[in-house]
């Protein structure tokens, strides 16, 4: 069996997923299990993740999202061929909030892509990774999980689902060797976010908040804002009195 770390990518060609693995390739060769629902997108991830890393082995996985039992089935395989150090589950999509307010199809799917889809895997992965007694488990979830604001109340309700999923595995697990981490993103430069771009929001830069989350994921630290300051702002965003924060466009 392989010495080097194994990493398993849900959600693999998302921006920040794609340079939270090249971040963790240029300490060290890893071998790499990516999944995605694009094969794509799949391979051209892992083509270039080899160059940058030709002692890694990459592996791609084409999986389905959704489906419970499908879920279950591809964590069992991966898992039957050998122990994971690190899962780090980061898929999700940027919905729009008003074509969710009118379309009860859009606002279920922009919920089950957000929150229920990783949720459903990082159970599988728990469930099995608790028997061998050690490992991490990072979820992506948002700054925007940590108070509801009308601009984009179906991704928060989302995002707050994972925030409080997590909350209870931390708790699940606590006092074991198997370590969850939350990492809750600021909004980010990547193409999920191109729109908000080009309205002129300021987004942090993805290799700089991708190095951050591993960094966060490597210290095992419970939470991981990236970048840092969104730790401090949602704090402060959190305790505004109702009475306050309903007068505010946020």
């Amino acid at each position: 069996m392989s010495s080097r770390t194994r990493i398993v990518i849900v959600g693999a060609t998302s921006a920040i997923a794609e340079h939270c693995a090249r971040v963790w390739l240029e300490s060290r060769p890893a071998d790499l299990v990516l999944l995605g629902r694009d094969r794509q997108r799949l391979e051209r991830t892992a083509n270039d993740l080899g160059v940058r890393s030709p002692h890694s082995e990459i592996r791609i996985v084409q999986a389905e999202f959704l489906d419970p039992v499908a879920i279950q089935a591809v964590v069992d395989d991966i898992l039957q061929q050998g122990g994971v150090d690190i899962v780090l589950i980061a898929h999700g999509s940027l919905p729009d909030q008003r074509g969710c307010q009118s379309d009860l199809a859009a606002c279920r799917d922009a919920l089950e892509i957000n929150g229920v889809s990783p949720v459903l895997f990082a159970e599988a992965f728990a469930n099995r990774m608790a028997q061998a007694g050690r490992g991490t488990i990072a979820v992506i979830g948002s700054v925007a999980g940590d108070r509801g604001r009308k601009s984009n109340y179906v991704y928060g309700a989302a995002k707050g689902l994972i925030t409080r999923y997590v909350q209870g595995l931390q708790h699940r697990f606590a006092g074991t060797k198997l370590r969850i981490v939350l990492i809750k993103p600021g909004p980010t430069d990547t193409p999920m976010t191109a729109e908000l771009k080009g309205q002129g929001a300021r987004l942090a830069p993805v290799e700089s908040v991708a190095r951050e989350i591993v960094a966060g994921i490597d210290a095992g630290k419970p939470t991981v804002y990236a970048p840092g300051k969104w730790k401090i702002i949602m704090t402060v965003v959190r305790h505004i009195p109702a009475v306050i924060f309903n007068r505010l466009e946020i």
